[in-house]
């Protein structure tokens, strides 16, 4: 079993859900496969002000998620009119230097929604994650402009909305049994681990079956007239 998290770096909500993430890894570990992409937010979902912004964290941390903390708005730029690439873009180069985990994006988030950093800047988030990984800056931001990053984070990006979804964080689930479950926005643990639970079940049943009644019985062939 598979478990794809569409995120942006800079989404409140991917913030909100990192807890969730990290306990089904622990939960699941053996059992499913876990990956994360990035799908890049479009302009104008993004805030048109830092006020609006704190708006905005006041409902997802404090009305919805009742966090002890509030996001820190200091990430936000309104020159930038919604383009925040460049956090994504290093978190994305940063597989190319081994970090398939979580550490480099989780760095990332840390520094701008907790600490205020302005991430949309690429020189802050390749200073970010070089020193969180242990990589040679310019090496990341070479690799994080390269075209070879930008078509994959494009990519996932449309692999994203060809799921006809547009709320990050998501999450699909797939199975070997061809079943697929889509979370769009939600960042609960319960029905995430529900369907989880419900696909491996239901997966170790079909393999239950098939050791004891083995393969099914062969089509019939019928001969045209």
């Amino acid at each position: 079993m598979k478990i794809i998290y569409y995120l942006e770096i800079t989404s409140s909500w991917c913030t909100w859900v990192e807890p969730v993430w990290a306990e089904l890894k622990i939960r699941y570990a053996g059992r499913v496969d876990f990956e994360w992409k990035i799908a890049l937010m479009n302009p104008n979902d993004f805030p048109d002000s830092r006020a609006q912004c704190d708006w905005y964290y006041q409902r997802s941390g404090g009305t919805v998620m009742r966090s002890p903390f509030m996001l820190d708005s200091g990430w936000f730029e309104p020159e930038r009119r919604g383009l925040y690439r460049a956090p994504n873009l290093v978190a994305e180069a940063a597989r190319d230097f081994g970090f398939t985990g979580d550490e480099i994006r989780l760095a990332l988030a840390q520094a701008g929604l907790r600490e205020g950093q302005k991430i949309g800047d690429l020189k802050t988030a390749t200073r970010v994650a070089a020193k969180a990984g242990g990589v040679e800056e310019k090496s990341l931001a070479k690799a994080a402009e390269s075209a070879a990053v930008q078509s994959r984070i494009e990519a996932s990006t449309a692999e994203f909305h060809a799921h006809q979804i547009n709320q990050r964080p998501a999450f699909v689930l797939t199975d070997a049994i061809g079943d697929k479950t889509v979370f769009s926005g939600l960042v609960r643990l319960e029905p995430l681990a529900a369907a989880i639970d419900a696909m491996l079940g239901d997966t170790a049943a079909y393999a239950a079956h098939q050791a004891h009644y083995g393969l099914p019985p062969k089509a019939i062939v019928r001969e045209q007239s």
